[in-house]
């Protein structure tokens, strides 16, 4: 089976397109990766989207109009998934673009993602499973992370310490998987998502290309111990979080509270020495061995650099391209399992991550899924009621 998986995050930066094909082999599903492809979004596009995020206010117009041009921008990146498959693909899976994930307190009372998924199957006339986080979250559940199954699966633990899957897209979030143990997994705090921001207010760049500006700063100790003080750090999982906390405006209130001029590469290191403890404190708090890291955030020499310094002698610090799937790509990856499973009417949400009542098979499809009729039906001429 071969499924096209899409990928737009925090960082709204580009779409990420990956293609798998699977097949089972006993109790194990092999996955072998056919190509993956980043599209990067236009600057238009870019803030398009920044202007809809809280606390910024919006209009239905807005949104209506988001939502076309994302499901078009999808569209055209499942038609190159295609071309990657070589020209045959049974299913897209389609998570959309997060704009709001509706939390309160500490529980998930709903999400939206945008990006019509009708764009995409008109576009490539295959099926489209999309809206995956709501099936959970209607179970009591987050309705995030959902990546964890496949890092269970992938990382499946057999003996020794714990193993901890890490992504580090625009936030940072950990699977941790113990021998005998439920899976955990949680969304840590900001990875790039601060960093980002405050690098396009000041310098007009959409990141820190190679931690450039983090290098060239130094970090600023009472800004690090008031963004430390953070009370979602400390709060137990489950638990979620996204731009809806650590948007522009939460580093703006956090810097008036300093009541202090801080450099903007200063401002940068700091950051980015948030990032690294507040992951390397979830780390130690669970005990993990060895940490396999995906997401933009490995791409960045310094966070990278500090990661393994404050891990060194505790955990063991690599990416996941050196178990076949390219970081950037992992998560695409990782949708497009969650679309197998979807398919063959297994759950994809994990309870033990999300805190949902029961495990839910994820996702709505478009325009139609399994179960697939027995065969083909002749369109109606009339409809009768009987009685």
């Amino acid at each position: 089976m071969r499924i096209i998986g899409l990928m737009s995050g925090t960082s709204y930066d580009a779409v990420d397109v990956a293609v798998a094909s699977f097949r089972v082999d006993g109790e194990t599903l092999r996955l072998r990766p056919l190509g993956e492809r980043s599209l990067p979004y236009d600057e238009e596009l870019r803030a398009e989207i920044s202007g809809l995020l809280p606390p910024a206010a919006t209009t239905i117009e807005a949104v209506c109009r988001l939502d076309t041009r994302l499901g078009q921008v999808f569209a055209e990146a499942a038609t190159a998934g295609l071309e990657l498959a070589g020209g045959r693909a049974d299913l897209v899976v389609s998570p959309g673009q997060t704009v709001f994930h509706w939390v309160e307190g500490g529980r998930a009372r709903g999400t939206l993602q945008l990006g019509e998924a009708t764009w995409i199957a008109r576009r490539t006339g295959v099926p489209v499973l999309s809206g995956l986080r709501g099936a959970d979250i209607a179970l009591g559940g987050q309705g995030a992370p959902l990546v964890p199954a496949f890092d269970a699966l992938l990382l499946a633990p057999d003996g020794g310490a714990p193993r901890a899957a890490l992504n580090l897209g625009g936030i940072a979030n950990l699977t941790v998987l113990a021998p005998d143990a439920p899976v955990i997994g949680y969304d840590i705090g900001p990875a790039n998502a601060l960093v980002d921001a405050a690098v396009r207010r000041w310098y007009g760049e959409p990141y820190d290309a190679d931690g450039r500006h983090a290098a060239a700063g130094r970090v600023h100790p009472r800004l690090l111990e008031l963004l430390l003080a953070e009370p979602y750090y400390a709060a137990p999982p489950p638990k979620s979080t996204g731009k809806e906390l650590f948007h522009p405006g939460y580093l703006d209130d956090r810097l008036a509270a300093l009541d202090a001029a801080v450099a903007p590469d200063d401002l940068v290191a700091t950051l980015t020495e948030l990032t690294a403890r507040i992951v390397a404190d979830a780390c130690d708090r669970h005990g993990v061995g060895e940490v396999v890291a995906a997401g933009g955030g490995v791409r960045n020499p310094v966070l990278w650099r500090r990661l393994g310094e404050l891990g060194a002698g505790r955990w063991r610090l690599r990416t996941v391209d050196e178990l076949g799937v390219p970081a950037q790509a992992k998560e695409a990856y990782a949708f497009a399992l969650l679309g197998w499973l979807s398919w063959h009417g297994l759950p994809g949400a994990l309870p033990s991550v999300t805190g949902a009542r029961e495990a839910a098979v994820l996702g709505s499809w478009t325009p139609s899924g399994p179960p697939r009729p027995p065969g083909p039906v002749p369109a109606p001429r009339r409809l009768r009621v009987d009685r």
